[in-house]
């Protein structure tokens, strides 16, 4: 099976933690030049030295923040014509915060999709160009099981994963013809700092132990446990591989078989 992506560049998003890190983890130990994308510029610069490194390998960073596409734009488009063409993209965004859809702020919803659907569409047009002269694309977004199955208190996030869900799919049929591959990674529950965050909330609001709403998530989980963002990374890696040059245009649970649809 071919996995080697060297001299292959990728540029990774959110990826000074959780999954997004141990995405671009996985992409350089198969060889990928590697681009960190982030807000913080010492997480950047702290990420970058623990890049694995065959010692040909040109890691790199932007700082970077999504609550401005014009400005994300510039700074990709410069630095694609700066080190030459993107082969690998993968898009990766913190959720929106959690909450019910029906007493969601509309500002929720246009902060949200301006974070994940305009800055994931602003990274692909930025790429796609090079990608096709190069023959070799690889787009891959990671969302949400509540793609397939609506998440409860998730409503902000439920909408906008979908509305990417979409935009990707409409986009892999596109760019297929050029031998660039557009696919959905969807986690589930996975032991990153959000899922900390969101069981600590839920505790805080249900006045039970956080040990209990951790017991009550893994219940819910057929393999009777959280992800480690290494077994997420593992998915999204094989997707940019040569080995996965026929799998187009889908969304891929990574949940331990919560999800309940097929």
């Amino acid at each position: 099976m071919n996995l080697d992506l060297k001299n292959k560049r990728a540029i990774v998003c959110g990826s000074t933690q959780g999954i997004g890190k141990a995405a671009a983890m996985e992409l350089a130990a198969m060889g990928a030049h590697v681009t960190l994308v982030a807000r913080n510029e010492q997480s950047l610069k702290t990420a970058k030295a623990e890049l694995p490194n065959n010692g040909n390998q040109l890691h790199s960073y932007l700082c970077a923040d999504f609550s401005n596409p014009t400005q994300l734009k510039e700074l990709v488009e410069q630095f694609i014509q700066r080190t030459g063409p993107v082969h690998i993209l993968i898009n990766n965004t913190g959720g929106p915060p959690a909450g019910p859809v029906n007493t969601a702020a509309t500002e929720e919803f246009i902060s949200a999709f301006n974070n994940h659907l305009i800055c994931n569409h602003v990274l692909a047009q930025a790429c796609i160009p090079g990608m096709k002269n190069q023959s070799f694309g690889r787009i891959v977004n990671v969302i949400s099981t509540s793609v397939k199955q609506p998440l409860p208190n998730l409503g902000v996030s439920n909408t906008i994963r979908a509305a990417v869900a979409n935009w990707a799919k409409t986009m892999a049929n596109e760019l297929g013809k050029y031998n660039i591959t557009v696919n959905n990674v969807l986690p589930g529950a996975t032991a990153t700092q959000r899922l900390s965050n969101i069981i600590e909330n839920k505790a805080l609001k249900t006045n039970h132990p956080q040990d209990e709403v951790k017991n009550e998530m893994i219940s819910e989980i057929p393999l009777g446990r959280f992800a480690e963002p290494s077994e997420i990374a593992n998915a999204i890696a094989f997707l940019c591989s040569p080995a996965a040059a026929y799998i187009n245009g889908i969304n891929l649970p990574v949940d331990g078989g919560r999800t309940s649809s097929l």
